[in-house]
């Protein structure tokens, strides 16, 4: 890897404020930078960064684009953006992680001793790509600005003993709105959704078609999402809204479809069917075809003949 692929490491909050120009933070474990504050034009800012920390974004409708992972988003819409420590963020050209009306950054530790520093792994848009971001229509967009409004409000006023328990619970709050929000958008878009799920089957039907599972065993939800180019967390939580299940209980859905196929119109033994549906072990196939239909295999075979 050359040199300047490398990406650099926001170790800390203060990093990130003095690479940015932007002197120190008022609280070292988080910060609400004002989009009308940033220094699009500084010299030496990582095009490649890894976070240490949360960060969230609400960019406004502008012509640019940020590398999230392997590919390019562009914000021509706009949207709100997570992203979790230890993920990968590029810009392209040359923009800033700060091309934004507000990005808020907070440390893991800022939520220790709340229950929201193991909630917040749950929320799965935090591992989703920036192509997922949450576009808000203008109601939502105006509850979600008043909460960053809040935040900034909060962070600027003198720091008491509450101040921490009062951001916290505003941070939860802009979350849980992002859940009911992100799930709207999965319903405003189905017809985008319904043409996925068409092509998610598609994938699988070519995979199970081409005897993929004799060289690489089971699909995977990484496989499938990569193939749509979709995270593995859209992809479930996308088909969560569509079918009420995830996209790992849609592949064994298929591996019981497929099996159900070969039971039923060849002579292959029950071990066969296992391993032709990439399953190093059959009891694991057994198992699980008793727990999709209640019947083993062989009483399947059975009662269909």
């Amino acid at each position: 890897m050359k040199k300047e692929d490398i990406p650099y490491k926001f170790g800390s909050l203060s990093d990130a404020y003095r690479i940015m120009g932007m002197g120190k933070p008022k609280h070292p474990l988080i910060g609400l930078i004002n989009g009308a504050h940033a220094h699009p034009e500084m010299n030496g800012f990582p095009q490649n960064h890894v976070l240490s920390f949360y960060k969230i974004s609400y960019k406004p409708k502008q012509v640019a684009k940020l590398r999230y992972g392997q590919s390019y988003y562009d914000f021509e819409e706009g949207g709100l953006l997570f992203a979790a420590p230890g993920q990968i963020i590029g810009n392209y050209g040359n923009e800033t992680m700060i091309c934004s009306e507000h990005t808020m950054l907070i440390h893991p530790d800022f939520f220790l001793g709340y229950p929201l520093a193991k909630a917040i792994k749950q929320y799965g848009f935090f591992s989703y790509s920036a192509n997922e971001a949450l576009h808000l229509s203008e109601e939502e967009k105006d509850i979600i600005l008043s909460i960053f409004k809040m935040i900034g409000a909060e962070l600027d006023s003198r720091i008491d003993d509450f101040s921490q328990d009062v951001v916290v619970a505003q941070i939860e709050l802009l979350l849980n709105y992002a859940n009911r929000f992100y799930n709207r958008q999965f319903i405003t878009r189905k017809p985008a959704s319904h043409q996925l799920l068409q092509q998610l089957d598609e994938v699988l039907e070519a995979y199970f078609g081409n005897r993929e599972t004799l060289n690489h065993g089971i699909p995977t939800v990484h496989y499938l999402a990569e193939k749509l180019n979709l995270s593995p967390s859209y992809l479930s939580d996308m088909l969560r809204s569509l079918t009420g299940q995830n996209a790992q209980q849609h592949i064994h859905n298929k591996l019981i479809e497929k099996a159900k196929e070969q039971l039923s119109t060849t002579a292959l033994s029950v071990s066969e069917v296992a391993y032709a549906l990439g399953f190093e072990h059959p009891q694991s196939f057994s198992k699980l075809f008793k727990a999709k239909t209640e019947l083993s295999p062989l009483e399947f075979r059975k009662s269909f003949n």
